[in-house]
Parts: C-alpha cells; structure tokens; sequence
C-alpha cells in the first residue's frame, strides 16, 4: 500500500512540476504580468513553496527554457510536454505601435509620419534627444533600441539593417556644393578637370560612406570622427574643401559660422548616393509598412509635391545654379545592385546635366 502511494505521489509530483513548467513558460514568453502573479500565488500555495524557494526555481526553469530553444522539457515523463511547446509556439506577443526614431530634421520626419500614415499602420513616432554618430545608430537598431534612422546608403549598411529603398532626396544628397576658405575662391575657379580637382583635399566625418567613395575615386581626404571638428580643420588648413548636399548646405554654413569660409560657386561634386529609411531588423513590419506608404505617395505624386514644397526646390535650383558649374562626377563602387536607378520617377534630373565646359 505504502509503495502504491508513494509511487502516486511522485506521479502528482512529476504532473505539479510540468504544470509549474508550463505556466512559468507562458508567463516568461508573453510577458503576463497580473495573470503571473495570480499563478505564482496559486502554485506556491499548493505546493507549499516560499516565495524565495519559488523564484529559485522559477529562475532555473526561464534558464533551461532559453539555453535548451525551449526543449527543457524532451526528457519529462509527462505525456502533455509536446502539446505545450506547440501551443506556445503559435503565440506572438503583440506588435509595438510606437516606434523610436533619431531623425530630428523636418523634412525626413515629416516624410516618416507622413508614409506611416498612408499605410493605415498606426503608429506612433516618439523622437530620441540623444545625438549619435552613424556607428552608434546602427548599434542601437541592432540591439532593437532604436527601430528607424535614415542615412545616405552603403551596401554594408544594407547588410546590416533592413533598408527602404525610396530615395529620400532623390538624388539631391549626392550633388555636393563645396564649403571653402574665401582667399582659395581663385583656385577653385581654375579647377577644369578630374585631374584638377584631384589637387585639392577634401575633409569629411569618417563615419559617413562619402569619404569611402572619395578615396575610391582617388582623391585624397582628411577626416575626423566628429563633424563638428571639421569647420576648424578647414580653416585651419588641415584640407581645402568640405562637400555637403545641395540642400542642406547653406544651413549648416549659417550653424557653423566663420567669416573666413563661404560656399564655392564653381563645382558641382556628383555621385549616386541615395539615402534612405533603415529600420531595425527586429520589425520588419515596420519597414514594409514605411516602404507601402511611400510608393503610395510617390504613385499619386504626393511624394514630389511634399518634396518640392518642403526642400524649396525651385528657390534651391535657383541659387545653385547647376547647369553653370563644372560638374566632377565619382563613381560609387559600393553602390547595391538593388539600388532603383531605373526607377526614373524617384531621381531629380541632376544627373543628366552636361554642366560648363
């Protein structure tokens, strides 16, 4: 009789222990707070555990659980263990509707809500203050930290975050204006040639893809690991030029103010470098869902409308004077196959200009 009981006993117990398991597992996987605690009273009550003893336990079980990919139960005596790994492996915790971004600047933001609402995704953007460089922002994206960021594109990057193949600028980023010292502006006049320019020595922040493309294309470059570093170096003679995107470059002069610096009039530096919305590789649905509202807006020409709005486009064709520059044009040898070159609609018409002779 005695052998009977004991050998029941350890049948409940083994029951007990497989139940405890399996609600611990739940509790772990989706994240149930007020159903855990009601369970965790409950088992601890039957079983006569203490709270300590019951988060000892708890502990060891979420240890086995993830270093086994959930296989802590193969070698339990109780027939229900397969069940129970199938029933949580058909439970997804919920989609975060907010996402974190680092883009600060009107026109990407604006684009970012804009195409997440023509999506009918309804999330919500919540900004970050921290500065970061471009190393850092892929770091937080990876660890999940960060879901969006934009940057000017590589195939590395495309490697590493999930990338939304919309150029933002359409091009514009990579048509670079020239911030120099006012006493070289007759030396940037005389510049005629690739071999010409090769002369001249460009500054550039090392984390940006453009000093990889520069010094691909054989033209000497100083750089620095912050940007703002880089005013001071011109000036000071460390090297002769710092090239910027058409559209941002007369801010970022007035942000940085030196009466000794001005914008060349002369050169228009131009290669293919879109730039694009990454997105962590943790939510791919976000990215499909950025990549949705976007064709959406380029299809009934919303896109274009917003663009040419927001970036002042005809004041900003007006003022650089494109077609009266020497255009000096650099290949991008890391650039993606999978860039939309023959999409004509996503480019300005830049790239197809003869420029001065």
């Amino acid at each position: 009789m005695a052998i009977h009981l004991t050998a029941a006993m350890r049948v409940i117990a083994t029951g007990m222990m497989s139940v405890i398991r399996y609600v611990f597992t739940l509790t772990t996987i989706l994240i149930i707070t007020k159903r855990a605690a009601c369970w965790s009273l409950f088992i601890m009550a039957l079983t006569g555990l203490s709270a300590s003893s019951f988060a000892v336990f708890a502990a060891d079980i979420a240890s086995s659980h993830f270093a086994a990919n959930s296989n802590s139960n193969s070698n339990s005596n109780s027939g229900s263990s397969d069940a129970i790994k199938s029933d949580v492996s058909h439970i997804q915790a919920p989609i975060s509707k907010t996402i974190v971004t680092t883009i600060q600047q009107t026109w990407q933001l604006n684009l970012l809500k804009e195409a997440l609402r023509r999506s009918d995704s309804g999330y919500k953007v919540q900004q970050m203050s921290t500065q970061m460089n471009q190393k850092r922002k892929v770091e937080e994206a990876l660890a999940g930290t960060v879901d969006v960021f934009w940057s000017m594109t590589s195939k590395e990057l495309e490697e590493t975050v999930l990338p939304v193949r919309i150029p933002l600028f359409k091009g514009l980023l990579g048509n670079r204006l020239l911030i120099i010292r006012k006493a070289d502006e007759t030396r940037f006049a005389k510049v005629k040639t690739m071999a010409d320019f090769r002369q001249l020595k460009a500054g550039q922040n090392r984390y940006w893809p453009d000093a990889t493309i520069l010094e691909a294309n054989g033209l000497p470059v100083v750089t620095s690991y912050q940007y703002t570093n880089l005013y001071p170096m011109l000036e000071g003679g460390r090297f002769d030029y710092l090239a910027l995107g058409a559209q941002e470059i007369g801010e970022e002069l007035a942000s940085h103010p030196d009466p000794a610096l001005k914008v060349d009039s002369h050169i228009l530096l131009q290669y293919r470098s879109p730039a694009y919305f990454f997105v962590s590789p943790k939510r791919p649905e976000l990215a499909a869902a950025i990549l949705a509202g976007l064709e959406s807006m380029v299809s009934d020409g919303s896109f274009d409308e917003m663009f040419n709005r927001e970036l002042k486009i005809e004041q900003l064709y007006r003022e650089a004077k494109f077609e009266q520059r020497v255009i000096i044009r650099l290949d991008t040898p890391d650039l993606s196959p999978l860039t939309p070159i023959e999409r004509k609609e996503l480019w300005l018409d830049l790239f197809s200009m003869q420029g001065a002779k």
